[in-house]
């Protein structure tokens, strides 16, 4: 732990109603990501910044947001805090799409307070979303925690934090040190090859850019992309096609049908491009899901989503 002043500090104004722990709720992992902590309504963010390691602090203080970064990177991390905070995420035109639908609609004025985090910063989240391909949520959790504590490099600030690996270390590391964290040669390959072209990975200029230059990577497929950009890039029209849940879910959601594939799952999210992934988001934050077995309740119980 080093660097316990911070380096930078900001002052931000969020919108009346703003709510900041589910919004950056996807920069953790889980609540014991080693690289990022809620503590006391706080989010605790370490990473790699292009100027250096550095830990950024959000905190809400009555109508305003408190950011201070610590170590060489914190000056970037602040000047960005408002993208990370969501407060650059784009809602134009979304109120008159999510009007179209009850449910949709119902959602988006329960959480008019959620924004979608942009961070600017690639590398980390392609760490995170190779270790989620076609497995558990807790098997994930384990290869990422073990990969970062393996590297152990100790991030900047108050709180005792990692850093994510430096891509450079990554893909210098032969696939079989990551076996025992349960990681098979497939996705370790995959990763270690994202991590040798990670400088081109975080030059790109917008989501787009990105998501060619990731799929173009042999190993990420388009679930992977839309992963990663959704919060690299704070893109709103980002969808998971290929996830084991979502088509069910908006499926579910949205047509009172039990069970969707990816052509359903589009079917569906057509009538709110450029938003198809808040939509995802409101759905996940509401905690809807599809029945198990079948419909086990009629379609009005949809009001409570």
């Amino acid at each position: 732990m080093t660097g316990t002043a911070p380096t930078a500090s900001r002052t931000l104004r969020p919108p009346p109603g703003y709510r900041l722990a589910a919004t950056i709720r996807p920069l953790t992992f889980s609540p014991y990501d080693p690289c990022a902590r809620i503590v006391d309504g706080t989010l605790w963010w370490a990473t790699r910044t292009p100027t250096g390691p550095g830990t950024l602090a959000l905190r809400g203080t009555g109508s305003e947001l408190r950011a201070d970064g610590y170590g060489p990177g914190g000056d970037w991390l602040v000047a960005h805090a408002d993208a990370v905070a969501g407060l650059r995420d784009d809602l134009t035109g979304f109120a008159d799409l999510a009007r179209s639908h009850p449910v949709v609609a119902r959602l988006a004025a329960r959480h008019a307070g959620l924004r979608m985090p942009a961070t600017g910063l690639v590398f980390p989240r392609v760490l995170r979303a190779v270790f989620e391909q076609k497995v558990t949520g807790k098997e994930a959790y384990r290869a990422y925690a073990a990969t970062v504590r393996h590297f152990a490099e100790p991030a900047p600030g108050p709180v005792p934090l990692l850093l994510p690996p430096e891509p450079a270390a990554v893909a210098a590391t032969p696939y079989w040190v990551f076996h025992p964290f349960g990681v098979e040669q497939r996705r370790a390959e995959t990763l270690r090859r994202a991590a040798a072209v990670a400088d081109r990975l975080e030059r790109c200029a917008d989501s787009a850019e990105a998501t060619r230059r990731l799929t173009a990577v042999a190993g990420i497929g388009v679930w992977t992309a839309a992963e990663v950009v959704r919060v690299a890039y704070g893109d709103a029209d980002a969808v998971s096609v290929g996830d084991y849940h979502v088509p069910n879910t908006v499926a579910w959601a949205l047509a009172g049908e039990p069970r969707g594939d990816d052509a359903r799952l589009l079917e569906l999210l057509e009538p709110f491009r450029g938003h198809r992934g808040r939509v995802c988001r409101l759905l996940e934050v509401a905690g809807v899901q599809a029945p198990k077995f079948g419909p086990r309740a009629p379609i009005r119980s949809f009001a409570r989503f």
